[in-house]
Order: structure tokens, then sequence, then C-alpha cells
């Protein structure tokens, strides 16, 4: 993995190097074994919340840890480079808080996020329905007012950490039209919340991904986040930064992958010389490593823009569609510069494979993506 990289402070250097060692420690010597029998890895995240690690961008006031959003998204790359699944989580845990942080009042504030910072309370983002993926206008889950709450009934698919989350950042439907959509922090006890059984997946097998069904469950009124009506609002503005944790992630990938390749190319030969001297290879790899750091500056620059309180939508898009493609792209040239070995389980390249699909399809599909990125572009 790079080492030398442009920090914006000593601080920054030191917390990459602290958050080398910690997914050295704590991701990479059980990341294989989790992912083959699709087991979760109990106590991992309490760990990774002991380190700081789960709540960098956030405002220290609340227990954050005040960084740049380019500095935690390579943070969030190097967790990748270990395990995907674990650095996807962790940026859902960080897309499901910020509602609260943005838009929840100064009570909601005090009562939930200092537990949610420190990784005591896990989350979850719960916006997709079966029949409403892009088109988030059209979800049905229906949260009514009742007397002193809502109640809420409908379901909810493809949430990460579904089932096991302390707490869901929940999107019902309160009203008629986009308009008619409100935020609520939903607790994972909930009477009334039930899970579906895991999705069985191509990749990230560690960490489950379920559908979630509300029957007639309550919800206090001081558990809706924002003002009613105002759910679309805060489910857009908290997923340009989830597609910039996605875009961090995909680069994770793509680096590992590009390591394991130009390591096995290295040792590996064939006709006397060593796999990369051959120039048909060296030029694979040479590629897999300009679409690589390629798509870290995309990040990057999106995540720099963020920083500054300049307008950083479309460059979202750009990111993640470019860093996706990009990790599909080098994960397979991985597999090709492995050959038959790289189509087996007893390299991790093909798992690199599987894992970077994803990341072209959650958090907005690439196609969705340049839709807005068109859109952009005609004004």
């Amino acid at each position: 993995m790079p080492v030398d990289r442009l920090l914006p402070s000593d601080e920054a250097v030191e917390l990459i190097a602290l958050t080398r060692d910690v997914a050295d420690k704590l991701l990479d010597g059980g990341v294989d074994e989790h992912e083959r029998s699709e087991t979760y890895p109990d106590g991992l995240f309490a760990q990774l919340g002991a380190a700081g690690l789960l709540s960098l961008p956030q405002p220290e006031e609340w227990g954050g840890g005040g960084q740049p959003f380019e500095v935690y998204l390579q943070v969030l790359e190097e967790l990748a480079a270990r395990w995907a699944a674990v650095a996807v989580a962790v940026s859902v845990h960080s897309l499901s808080s910020h509602p609260l942080l943005a838009f929840g009042t100064e009570e909601q504030k005090q009562r939930w996020l200092p537990d949610m910072l420190s990784g005591n309370r896990i989350g979850a983002y719960s916006l997709s329905e079966p029949q409403a993926g892009s088109d988030a206008a059209a979800l049905r889950c229906s949260a009514v007012a009742d007397g002193d709450g809502y109640v809420l009934n409908g379901s909810k698919s493809w949430i990460t950490h579904g089932g096991i989350a302390d707490f869901y950042t929940l999107f019902g439907r309160t009203g008629e039209g986009s308009k008619g959509i409100s935020c609520f922090l939903v607790p994972g006890d909930l009477p009334g919340l039930t899970f579906g059984k895991p999705e069985e997946k191509m990749g990230l097998a560690a960490i489950p991904t379920t559908s979630a069904f509300y029957d007639n469950a309550h919800i206090d009124a001081d558990r809706r986040i924002g003002a009613e009506g105002q759910g679309l609002q805060i489910a857009f503005s908290a997923l340009d930064s989830g597609r910039l944790g996605i875009a961090a992630v995909a680069v994770g990938i793509a680096q590992a992958a590009l390591d394991e390749a130009t390591r096995y190319a290295n040792e590996r030969t064939t006709f006397g010389r060593k796999i990369i001297d051959h120039q048909g290879l060296g030029f694979l790899l040479a590629d897999m490593s300009a679409a690589t750091v390629s798509a870290r500056a995309t990040y990057l620059d999106a995540a720099r823009r963020r920083d500054r309180g300049l307008p950083y939508g479309a460059q979202a898009s750009v990111a993640k569609l470019i860093a996706t493609d990009a990790a599909m792209k080098v994960t397979t040239d991985a597999v090709q510069v492995f050959g038959g070995a790289g189509y087996t389980r007893d390299y991790r390249v093909e798992r690199f494979m599987r894992e970077a699909k994803i990341t072209q399809i959650f958090e907005g599909t690439n196609q969705i993506q340049r839709l807005v990125i068109a859109r952009g572009l005609a004004g």
C-alpha cells in the first residue's frame, strides 16, 4: 500500500500510521476465515470505536475525531484494503450518524450522539425498499402520526448491519409525494421490528445485509429527526458523503489487488524471467496502478471541496463512478495476473474481484451517477 501521501498535517500522518497498525492487527488476520464462513466478527466494531476510528469526521465537541473528510476517507481506504465488508459498515455507520448530527436538536444530540460516536452503538441506514432503490421518492414504508408518536408499517431492504445494528436511520412516509417523507432514529430493539434472514451475497459476507419489517411498531415523536416532510433532503445530504465513502472503499480494494498482483508478479517466473519483466504483464500492472492512483485523486478532490464548504455533489458522483469502475477493472486484471491460480480461493484476488462488483451498485448505481453528472452539465 502507498506509504507516501500528501496528507494535510503531521497529525494525519500519525493517524494513517495508527490505522495501518490497527488494521493489520484487527482485520488482516481474521478476514479470510470470517468471509469464507460468513460469520460476524463479534466485538470488532467496539475495538475500532475504542481506537477512535468510527467517528473521525465528526466534531470533537460530540466525541468525534474532528478530522477533515479527506483524512477520514484515507483511513477508510486503509480499512478496506484489509477487509472491505468492515470498511463498508464503518462508512454506513458514519452515514447513519449524519442526519442526527446535521439536523437533530441539541437535546437529541446530547442524548444519542456520544454513544454513536464512541462506537458503543453501531448504526445502519434504512432508505431502500424492494420497489424503491434508486428512486427514493417512491418509498412506501409508512409513519402515521398517532398521539405522542408514530406507528411504523412496511418493509425496508438492503440494510448493511441489519439485525445487528443498535439503531437504524429510517426514512418513512408521513404524507404524499416527495415532501411526504420524514427521518426517524429507530432503536434496534423496537417492538414490532423484525428482520429477514441475511442475503446470500457474492461478497462482503461477514457483515449481514437484511430486510426489515415494521408491524405496527410505535416510535416516540422525539425520535423524528428534522421537520416532518424533510426526509428526502436529509437522506440526500448524507448520500453525497456516503458516495465518497464507497469511492474510498473501492480504492482500498483496488490498491490491495494491485499490491497482491505486483507481489506475485515479482515472485513468479516464466521462461527464466520474473513475469513482471514481460512487457505485456508489466504494462497491465502499470495500467492498474494508474487507475488506482487516478481514482484516489477523484475522491480526494471531492473531499477537499467538502472540507472547504464548497459544493461537491457532482464531484462525489464522479468519484464514485470513477473509483468503483476502476476497482472492478483492477481486480479483474489482478485475477488475470495470477492466471488459473487467481480463479481459486487460494489467493485473495478472487475475493477482491467479487467485492469490487457491489461498489458499482450501492449508494446509487453507476448508471445513476452518470445521470447526476449529465444533469449537472445540462444546468
